[in-house]
């Protein structure tokens, strides 16, 4: 995707729930203008979910997940079924925003403007060879950190020594890639003492962009079907969120559009 230097304010779009998650009808374009103006206002830090159908599945099993999802600034449609139960309910085109395209961009675009961005979450090995492809794909981005947690619960005391690590690296977008819910459970959580204009849970992108794994070609996207290139390539990994929790999905998301019809003004 090419980029092109952003201007202007803009604020948020419409927004409506899929089984209780929150998901903006947005597109990649309109994410980085956002990005880039809570960037440029530095005012406090804004938060941002990658929403898919495990994510709208979560939020409709767990009310206290969904409370947190109700927080984030915006939330994405990064699953091609989320997005067009999204489109269904708005009576609008779908949009999706991958998340390994969403950093893609941005990271295109901080090579053109100059903003820093900090890698959180997975593993040393993981975070090396992002960092490293991410650099040769876009000379210039600026990366200025990057972290593995323990795999572990942290202490108050590591707690407070990675906030600090964080702060003061003072990035303007800061990446988590915990896995859902932890990384949006830790955003919440964590919100009010970071620094970072922008935070982004960002899931599976980091490791996308590692090329440890394949993501799925634009074709398999746009019909619905990178679950099943997901399963082909990491069956160990999606399995369970493929034939478990991709069915439970589409039923519940169907009965929820027919709610949805019956309502007046619908």
């Amino acid at each position: 995707m090419e980029v092109q230097p952003l201007t202007g304010q803009m604020g948020l779009p419409p927004c409506t729930e899929v089984l209780g998650a929150p998901v903006h009808i947005i597109d990649v374009e309109h994410v980085l203008r956002l990005m880039e103006q809570w960037i440029c206002e530095r005012r406090r830090s804004h938060w941002i979910a990658v929403t898919g159908s495990h994510g709208a599945l979560e939020a409709h099993k767990h009310p206290d997940f969904r409370a947190v999802l109700q927080t984030a600034d915006l939330s994405v449609p990064d699953g091609r079924w989320a997005a067009r139960v999204a489109a269904i309910k708005m009576s609008c085109a779908t949009h999706q925003v991958r998340g390994a395209d969403l950093m893609s961009a941005f990271c295109q675009l901080s090579s053109l403007k100059g903003y820093t961005n900090y890698l959180y979450g997975d593993t040393d090995e993981t975070l090396a060879l992002a960092r490293e492809r991410l650099t040769a794909k876009h000379p210039g981005v600026q990366i200025t950190g990057a972290y593995s947690p323990p795999f572990r619960a942290l202490t108050p005391e590591e707690d407070a020594q990675i906030v600090d690590m964080i702060n003061q690296a003072n990035p303007d977008v800061l990446w988590v890639a915990l896995g859902l819910p932890k990384q949006e459970r830790w955003i919440a959580a964590h919100i009010d003492r970071l620094k970072a204009p922008v935070i982004v849970a960002v899931g599976a992108a980091i490791k996308f962009h590692s090329g440890k794994v394949v993501p799925s070609p634009r074709w398999a996207s746009k019909a619905g079907l990178e679950w099943f290139w997901r399963l082909l390539h990491e069956p160990r990994t999606v399995w369970r969120r493929a034939l478990v929790y991709g069915p439970q999905f589409m039923a519940l998301s169907i009965l929820d559009l027919l709610r949805h019809k019956t309502k007046p003004g619908n």
